[in-house]
Order: C-alpha cells, then sequence, then structure tokens
C-alpha cells in the first residue's frame, strides 16, 4: 500500500495516508476501508511517523486521510503532524472528519496555530433516504445548505447500485451550490455487497465529466487517483 504521493496537478500538494482507531461510526454499507484502522496508539502512531517523516514540504499544503476523521488519529500523529508543518513551513492542511463532529472542528483549528486547516465531509449523496437508509451514514440536516456551513469540501459517491440519474443531477447542483470545493469518487466494488452501476457511471461521465475543468472539484475515476491508498 502506497502511503504517500504528490499531486502535481489541480490543488496541487503533498498528500499521506495514516492509519487510525477505528471509525465512531464505522457502519457505512459500502465501506471497507476500517479494516485500515488498529488499537494500539503506539504502533499506529510509530508507522504513521515514517510516513511523515517523507513529507517535504512542497507547495506548502499537505492532505491528510485516515481511516476514519481526523479525531481518531493517535495524539502522538497529530504532534507528529504539526511539528512537521513547523519544520517545513506548511501553511494549509486539509483533514476528513465525520458529520458528527462538525461543532468541534475548531479543536483541530486550535491545535495547528497559524495554518488554515480545511476539512472534507463524505455526503455521498443529498438524498436522505439514500444516504441513510441505504448507505448508512448517519449524516443528517435538514436542507442541503447546512454542510457547507461547517464543511469546505463535500465527497459525492457516484455509480453505487440504487442511484438513479435525478439523484445525480441534483448531487452535482448542491455540490456546486453550497460548497466551496468538491470531490467526486466513482465508487468501486470492494469486499461489500454493495453493487457498482456502470449506467449511472456513464451518464456522469456524459453529462458531468466537464467538472473537472473546474479548479474547486477534483473527480477519482479510481479510488488510487490520489495516489496513495
Amino acid at each position: 500500500m502506497n502511503r504517500y504521493s504528490v499531486i502535481n496537478g489541480k490543488n496541487p500538494r503533498e498528500i499521506i495516508l495514516l492509519r487510525s482507531h477505528k471509525c465512531l461510526w464505522g457502519r457505512c454499507s459500502f465501506c471497507d476501508y476500517i479494516e485500515d484502522n488498529g488499537k494500539e496508539d503506539e504502533e499506529m502512531a510509530e508507522e504513521n511517523r515514517l510516513i511523515i517523516e517523507k513529507v517535504e514540504g512542497k507547495y506548502k499544503r499537505l492532505e491528510v486521510i485516515n481511516s476514519a476523521s481526523v479525531f481518531e488519529l493517535p495524539e502522538r500523529t497529530l504532534c507528529d503532524i504539526r511539528k512537521k508543518c513547523e519544520e517545513k513551513g506548511i501553511r494549509e492542511l486539509f483533514f476528513e472528519a465525520h458529520y458528527m463532529y462538525r461543532e468541534r472542528l475548531g479543536q483541530i483549528r486550535d491545535f495547528f496555530p497559524g495554518i488554515k486547516v480545511y476539512f472534507k465531509c463524505g455526503i455521498e449523496s443529498f438524498d436522505s433516504e439514500f444516504r441513510n437508509g441505504f448507505l448508512n451514514k448517519n449524516v443528517r440536516f435538514t436542507n442541503p445548505a447546512e454542510p457547507g456551513r461547517y464543511f469546505e469540501t463535500a465527497c459525492i459517491m457516484v455509480g453505487i447500485n440504487g442511484q438513479t440519474r435525478e439523484m445525480v443531477d441534483k448531487d452535482m447542483e448542491y455540490l456546486l451550490k453550497y460548497f466551496n470545493r468538491g470531490c467526486i469518487n466513482i465508487f468501486m466494488e470492494n469486499s461489500t455487497p454493495v453493487k457498482r452501476d456502470q449506467k449511472i457511471i456513464e451518464y456522469f461521465r456524459d453529462n458531468y465529466s466537464h467538472l473537472e475543468e473546474m479548479e474547486n472539484i477534483e473527480i477519482l475515476w479510481e479510488n488510487t487517483d490520489f495516489g496513495v491508498g
């Protein structure tokens, strides 16, 4: 598994994939990513330290992803990230967090003083029944504008059996309307029972692949397109 990469194109930055404690929610129907998590703080922190050491400070921007939220990373790992940012003059950090942490994001920002911190959130779909009923995300809000008040980037999933064209249309509409940035993930089948819908992917490709030309939108046609995983 590759855990360090450099993204040289749009939104250039270094990116690292770290290990963490299990996702506090951890019951999404489509996700087997949680198999990368662990239980032993010191073991994970030492593994993470070796990855963090690879960071060179290129572009002065760093994205940190893990098998849960930033809040599940070992404290020592957070300290190692902060130290590396200080050493390399990193000015911008990107983290992931589940929607349940929306009121606690300031704690992470306070932990990295002097650094602009941005947060991604896995919304997956703005269709509430599909998001919480089928995908079991436990991400609940009353209107599509609400998550954008907390998170700069929404992660949207496309190509899951059960999605409709109308869902995709609404997801793209709300993503562009309510978020500063978007990351669109084309679903890849994994060890879960959730299946891929190639017709929905083709519909998205035919109608929305032009979004890739926008500076604030990234499309992962393969789940390793960022060079990690």
